[in-house]
């Protein structure tokens, strides 16, 4: 490749000369450095894969957690399924944050994750449990939400998460068992890959009402756009939120930080707030 020399410093190709063209060649020499050299030894991000329904909650928590250890960590939003299964694959996440126990469970008893230095590392550290609620926009020409909806001839689209593949989906089929409605709604049911899809595919009208998490409908669009219902928690399982340390992690105690901070009053006050029941 062709390059040009720049007042006497190093040399760059003519592709980087012609981009930078309007400024100066001293101004491209001294910023290069800059914008292709990443500091020497700085610590790279902790990765955190987080199940889809912790992308309206996790954002400014993890921007305390950083105010509060200079710990930088970003979270990548997914079934829980799919993190798993990127997880077995060798993703290079740091944490694991599911929508339940048993998908990092699976992980550990596959020795892909722990969580060393707790009391047991053979069980996912339990940081909050989630809501079920039925959600519909507010200028639908169906009635509010309430189980009498779900019974409804009127309602011709129900979305849910992937029960395969999402914690949220699994209590939506549950619920709609105990309620003897599932045979009937089944040709009705919109699944989506996790449930911030789900909450998208009603909001977006592409479904009637759906079955979602009440953190997701707390959000500032869907409490502008629709109103919802809790679903009676004895009509499906608890829903437990477990994390866990990816075992191949080289951030390990900075992993643990985050877990740990995940415990603490204010950040269980936060989960509250936004519609998770805290665990502590």
């Amino acid at each position: 490749m062709l390059s040009v020399s720049l007042a006497g410093v190093r040399r760059f190709p003519l592709w980087m000369e012609g981009l930078f063209a309007p400024m100066s060649k001293q101004f491209f020499a001294a910023l290069f450095p800059l914008l292709f050299l990443a500091p020497l030894g700085a610590q790279p991000p902790l990765r955190v894969a987080a199940a889809a329904d912790l992308e309206p909650v996790l954002p400014p928590i993890l921007v305390q957690f950083e105010k509060n250890t200079g710990i930088h960590a970003e979270a990548t939003y997914q079934s829980s399924a799919t993190l798993t299964t990127q997880i077995q694959n060798g993703a290079p996440f740091d944490v694991f944050l599911s929508a339940d126990l048993s998908f990092p469970k699976r992980l550990i008893d596959a020795g892909l994750a722990d969580t060393a230095g707790s009391a047991d590392s053979t069980t996912p550290i339990m940081y909050a449990r989630g809501t079920l609620v039925l959600w519909a926009r507010k200028d639908s020409s169906l009635p509010p939400p309430s189980l009498d909806l779900l019974r409804s001839p009127a309602l011709k689209r129900l979305a849910i998460a992937n029960p395969d593949r999402a914690p949220y989906g699994r209590a939506a089929i549950a619920a709609l068992n105990r309620l003897k409605l599932y045979d009937t709604l089944k040709p009705r049911i919109v699944t989506a890959e996790n449930i911030a899809q789900a909450a998208q595919f009603v909001d977006t009208a592409n479904a009637d009402a759906g079955l979602i998490s009440l953190n997701s409908a707390l959000t500032p669009r869907l409490s502008a756009d629709g109103s919802y219902f809790i679903i009676p928690r004895d009509l499906y399982p608890p829903i437990e939120q477990g994390g866990v340390i990816v075992s191949k992690t080289k951030q390990r105690a900075a992993a643990h930080q985050l877990l740990d901070f995940l415990l603490l009053p204010a950040v269980q006050a936060e989960f509250a707030r936004s519609g998770l029941t805290p665990v502590k």
